[in-house]
């Protein structure tokens, strides 16, 4: 009898609809990965005839799968605190390559190999936009992200420096006090100044800034690079001189390095950094503008992908920016393995950008996103995926019993 391919075709269904709930929830714990549904839909129906009224009589033939629609939905982030993992939120997937193959991923479980390189669990490389000495280029080719942590970068010479000191209003003529302020060279080696202040009147102060001979290769034990006299009004504010203390230069340095051309910024009228006030002479801070040679201590993702190397000398630089990729159609995507997917002609080909921009989604950095797989929505869909499936089975045992009976009405 015909009406077997009916009960057969919803068995069919039914059995594929329980293995993608199955499968969903095989990957409860998977990292990335987008739960799935499935879409049914009715044969066509044969044609028995007319009503009295003209209308058609048709009898459907049974069901078919249509198709499955993935959830694209974020799942949960789950801060790892791991460096390297990240989790992409929004719309986008991350690009990775290995075997000469690209492919695009949700997965963002990374982690780094031998030679710096952002990867996958199955070893592809996590693609991005390369940075030259600190500086993202977007308009080259992509490139494997690094976070080489034996990276260094070359220090910067100081131009100008600061204190923040003040000196003892009651100290007697000739009491001295003095500061040590670190400042760096062109080859990046610390160099210590010293700012030594003397009493000299009623608010008055003359000031000396040495440099230890042994620093420019000079006989005696210090080498002075700049002098000069400040003067005090009756409130212990600065009056002179004002602003900076310019062309402090030191020359001839041991190491090599060359000439330094340093300001002494003083903070300006009304905000001295030196102030002379009736309490001990005392320097509760010094800066500048310099740093020396620093190595990758460590690095973090910002929203929009930028990978920030952190330095020992205290300084940040852009290491690359992960790439961020898009489809106008999503559900033509075909999804392989490792979480991973692949462009078709009904997906679109991949609009390759950054985070946050044109729609896409942003990056958190130090976490991975989890399953979308909702537990209970599962367990719902199998319970009448299973009533579905007894009652076609029950289906077709009747229209067996039908058929027996109709043998024994020919016997």
């Amino acid at each position: 009898m015909s009406s077997f391919s009916t009960p057969l075709s919803g068995l069919e269904a039914d059995s594929s609809w329980l293995n993608l709930i199955s499968n969903n929830l095989a990957n409860l714990n998977t990292d990335g990965y987008k739960d799935e549904t499935m879409n049914f839909g009715d044969i066509f129906n044969q044609m028995q005839g007319a009503s009295g009224n003209g209308n058609p009589i048709e009898v459907g033939t049974g069901v078919r799968v249509d198709g499955t629609t993935a959830n694209f939905a974020n799942g949960q982030v789950n801060a790892t605190g791991v460096s390297s993992n990240l989790a992409m939120q929004g719309n986008g997937f991350f690009v990775v390559q290995g075997g000469g193959e690209t492919s695009y991923t949700r997965a963002g479980d990374f982690s780094v190999n031998s030679a710096g390189e952002l990867i996958t669990p199955g070893g592809q490389l996590v693609m991005g936009y390369p940075a030259v000495n600190g500086v993202v280029s977007t308009g080259g080719a992509l490139a494997p992200i690094t976070v080489n942590e034996t990276a260094t970068i070359p220090g910067s010479p100081t131009s100008t420096f600061q204190t923040t000191t003040n000196l003892d209003s009651s100290s007697p003529v000739g009491t001295t006090y003095s500061a040590p302020v670190t400042v760096y060279d062109s080859l990046g080696t610390p160099q210590t100044l010293s700012v030594q202040y003397t009493n000299t009147g009623a608010n008055t102060w003359s000031y000396n800034v040495t440099l230890p001979a042994s620093a420019t290769g000079a006989t005696g034990t210090t080498t002075t690079v700049a002098t000069g006299t400040m003067t005090f009004d009756s409130s212990g504010n600065l009056t002179s001189p004002s602003g900076s203390v310019t062309g402090i230069k030191i020359t001839g340095l041991a190491d090599g390095a060359a000439n330094m051309n340093l300001t002494w910024n003083l903070g300006g009228t009304g905000s001295p950094s030196v102030t002379q006030l009736d309490s001990a002479s005392a320097t509760s801070a010094t800066s500048q503008d310099g740093f020396g040679v620093g190595t990758l201590t460590g690095y973090s993702v910002a929203p929009d992908g930028t990978v920030e190397g952190q330095y020992s000398n205290d300084q940040t630089r852009a290491l690359g920016q992960v790439a961020v990729a898009s489809f106008a159609n999503v559900q033509g995507l075909i999804q392989t393995n490792n979480g991973n997917y692949q462009p078709t002609i009904t997906s679109g080909n991949a609009v390759v950008g950054q985070a946050g921009t044109g729609g896409n989604g942003t990056i958190v950095g130090s976490s991975v996103e989890q399953s979308n797989v909702d537990l209970s929505t599962e367990f719902a869909n199998m319970i009448v995926a299973q009533q579905g499936y007894e009652a076609n089975a029950k289906a077709l045992t009747t229209f067996n019993q039908i058929s027996q009976a109709t043998i024994q009405l020919i016997t």
